[in-house]
């Protein structure tokens, strides 16, 4: 099964080169990148029947394409289920024991060569509290005299 995942992934390698030739070689309505990648020579190449020829070809290539891929991942499943490999698509990776703390009992002493778990405290909040408006705060003029 894996040669025949080889052969259609490389087939589809060559189908994806071949439509992105095809799509850059199309006239564009304002001669953008075909004109600079042959979009003119292909009418000498082609005849005047050009445009149906490339599109012809660009519509065989997608359809090919889609197919290719489309049957590529039908054998990825057929091989992911006969190999015996579970339907998860990520592995599983154990936690090393370094990376995980062993969990210590309230009150009890960590075991020697451990750092002490730190304490949980509730996160600060900053809470702004209600003020005054400045207009409605009596502020003595600069000139006033102090009682």
């Amino acid at each position: 099964m894996s040669i025949l995942i080889w052969i259609l992934t490389f087939v589809l390698l060559l189908v994806s080169g071949f439509l992105i030739l095809v799509v850059l070689m199309q006239k564009s309505k304002d001669g953008g990148m075909g004109s600079a990648l042959g979009g003119g020579m292909t009418e000498s190449a082609f005849g005047a029947e050009t445009g149906n020829v490339l599109f012809n070809a660009t519509r065989n290539a997608t359809i090919a394409f889609f197919v290719l891929a489309f049957g590529l991942y039908l054998c990825h499943i057929y091989q992911r289920k006969h190999m015996g490999l579970s339907g998860d698509a990520l592995p599983n990776i154990p936690v090393p024991a370094a990376m995980s703390p062993a969990p210590v009992e309230k009150g009890a002493a960590p075991a020697a060569g451990t750092a002490p778990a730190p304490e949980a405290t509730a996160p600060v909040v900053n809470v702004p509290t209600a003020t005054a408006p400045a207009a409605a705060t009596p502020t003595a003029a600069p000139d006033a005299k102090k009682p």
